[in-house]
């Protein structure tokens, strides 16, 4: 397999992408570092989980180009795209695990659905991953009977299950208590470190996050709106920036939804 020489394992180039005439990202030009944790943010409906689903290839760009290891998405065929795919892992927000499966079924899932391997060996790699997330003691239990944290450590379990490149984290922390959200945060980072793999999170937590991340994206208004270190966005005088890190009420996000005035809507009664 020829891998890029790129610095960026994800890179969008001038992309546009829209549900018809309403357009999400446009003209968007960014990287992914390699071996990094990189976090996706900006305000709800910014198009966040539209570039995970764009990078999986579930969505075509109606313009430009996606490249994942060099290799353009957007025009990959089927067997291109499942090859591609198996190099990457995903933590959907809420886990997504399979109600019906046992935790360590839910974890072999992929390994039975994508390899050759015998079961002995599924077994053993099952019980690794398990043990990477803290839950080798919990493989026989169903995720109706484990916790909200423990199901989504599951899901990542699942995630690593193939050894991918690339890990993308949609929400990660929703719904977490402080200890589990802690937890979390701190399993992304270590798993980061310690396979030497690439993550993206989309979260819109930002203290945590900004403690675990190499790099922050922002997207505003269908584009770029910043990148940089944690760090250098903190510290940022964009008042975009600034009001989003900072988590203020008063700013370029307003809190009324466009409406016609005060005066129009309640004014113009008849006596």
């Amino acid at each position: 397999m020829t891998h890029s020489a790129s610095p960026f394992l994800v890179e969008l180039q001038n992309l546009t992408f829209g549900y018809g005439e309403r357009v999400i990202l446009r003209d968007l030009t960014v990287g992914v570092p390699r071996g990094k944790v990189t976090a996706l943010m900006g305000v709800s409906g910014g198009g966040k989980t539209t570039v995970l689903r764009l990078i999986g290839g579930q969505y075509r760009a109606q313009k430009g180009q996606l490249l994942f290891d060099g290799q353009d998405i957007t025009t990959m065929r089927q067997p291109e795209l499942y090859a591609a795919r198996r190099r990457m892992g995903m933590l959907f927000q809420f886990g997504a695990l399979f109600t019906d499966m046992t935790v360590f079924d839910n974890v072999a899932f992929p390994l039975r659905e994508h390899t050759g391997l015998s079961e002995d060996l599924i077994r053993d790699i099952v019980l690794m991953k398990l043990n990477a997330v803290g839950l080798r003691g919990a493989r026989d239990l169903r995720p109706s009977e484990i916790s909200g944290g423990m199901s989504r450590r599951v899901a990542l379990a699942r995630a690593i299950a193939l050894d991918p490149e690339l890990i993308m984290y949609d929400e990660p922390f929703a719904g977490l208590d402080p200890i589990s959200l802690g937890t979390a945060a701190q399993l992304i980072r270590r798993l980061n470190d310690s396979l030497g793999i690439t993550s993206i999170v989309v979260s819109h937590d930002v203290k945590e996050t900004f403690d675990i991340a190499d790099h922050v994206i922002v997207l505003a208004n269908g584009g770029l709106a910043a990148q940089g270190s944690p760090a250098e966005l903190m510290a940022s005088a964009d008042p975009l920036i600034h009001q989003f890190v900072h988590a203020l009420s008063d700013g370029p996000v307003p809190f009324h939804y466009p409406a016609p005035s005060v005066a129009d809507d309640f004014g113009g009664r008849a006596a």
